[in-house]
């Protein structure tokens, strides 16, 4: 049985034998940039923060995108293969149109869409046909073009008010938990999903975790609300740190050199005074931290921190 990984080399493989068949037959020869090039030379550069994980800085969009893919198909086999399903909390905005290399070969056919459970790590309470809405974006993106189970995507109850969708939410994850659906954290009530996706803004907020909010703090609830959100819509629910600390992996997805300076002071060593920021403030207590960055998102990380 092969992984994910190893189908997707093999797949390079055979396109560099028919690209050396067809080259040589016309230039009896092979340029010296292919004779370098590898399956693992097209991957991200990958490195070892000391406090804060792994990193993938990549060279441009589309690689982060590839990359991103065969990571989420590795470790939905993993699970799937461990305990039957798969429990992937996503968030909203650009990270969506990343993932879209899942809804292409090999991945559209190779991943076994129907043990995925998918849930959203924060929403806004709008209609799921709003344009602002976190489920539209996914189902647009991603859901619609793969072969998931409808009664498998648990989106939120837009017909209340930000604190009863909270409440609903999170009973209606209580209930998953029980089932083991979605695990549990070992040292904590918590849910332990297989994996949750976020992204970050500018000011270093993910989810609907904003710098210095009040929700920061919160330590009891698994999932809170806000209705006074510094980005529109106001009114939204959002899952808490505890919550994505308690995951078996996160992975935070970044792009741009507007989030350069966020990226620095999530990511490096800068004393105190940035320690309260969110992104910061996800640490995995358990699971494994995970960083997909394009290069001008890495561009002013001290590398000094790194190891290979």
């Amino acid at each position: 049985m092969y992984t994910h990984r190893e189908r997707v080399e093999a797949d390079m493989h055979i396109n560099n034998l028919l690209f050396v068949s067809i080259y040589t037959r016309h230039h009896h020869h092979l340029p010296f940039s292919f004779l370098s090039l590898s399956p693992s030379s097209l991957m991200a550069h990958s490195s070892v923060h000391k406090d804060r994980g792994e990193l993938r800085i990549h060279e441009n969009l589309v690689e982060l995108g590839t990359d991103l893919a065969e990571y989420i198909a590795e470790l939905s086999e993993a699970s799937v293969k461990e305990r039957g399903v798969f429990a992937i909390a996503i968030s909203g905005g650009s990270l969506i149109g990343l993932m879209g290399k899942l809804c292409e070969a090999p991945y559209h056919k190779t991943v076994d869409w129907a043990k995925w459970y998918i849930f959203w790590v924060d929403e806004r309470v709008v209609g799921k046909t709003h344009a602002d809405s976190n489920y539209k974006l996914a189902k647009d993106g991603l859901l619609s073009k793969v072969p998931v189970v409808p009664s498998h995507v648990n989106s939120i109850n837009d017909s209340v008010s930000a604190e009863e969708a909270a409440d609903d939410y999170e009973f209606h994850i209580r209930q998953l938990v029980k089932t083991r659906t979605i695990n549990v954290s070992d040292n904590s009530d918590c849910p332990k999903f297989d994996l949750i996706l976020l992204g970050m803004g500018p000011d270093g907020h993910v989810a609907s975790l904003f710098p210095n909010h009040p929700m920061l703090d919160e330590k009891s609830e698994w999932v809170t609300f806000i209705t006074d959100s510094p980005k529109p819509p106001p009114e939204r629910i959002t899952f808490t740190l505890p919550v994505i600390n308690s995951a078996s992996n996160v992975a935070v997805v970044v792009t741009g050199d507007s989030k350069a300076e966020a990226v620095r002071l999530a990511i490096d060593d800068v004393g105190p005074d940035h320690l309260s920021l969110p992104a910061r403030l996800v640490q995995p207590t358990k699971g494994k931290l995970v960083w997909f960055l394009d290069k001008p998102a890495a561009s002013k990380l001290d590398g000094s921190q790194f190891s290979e």
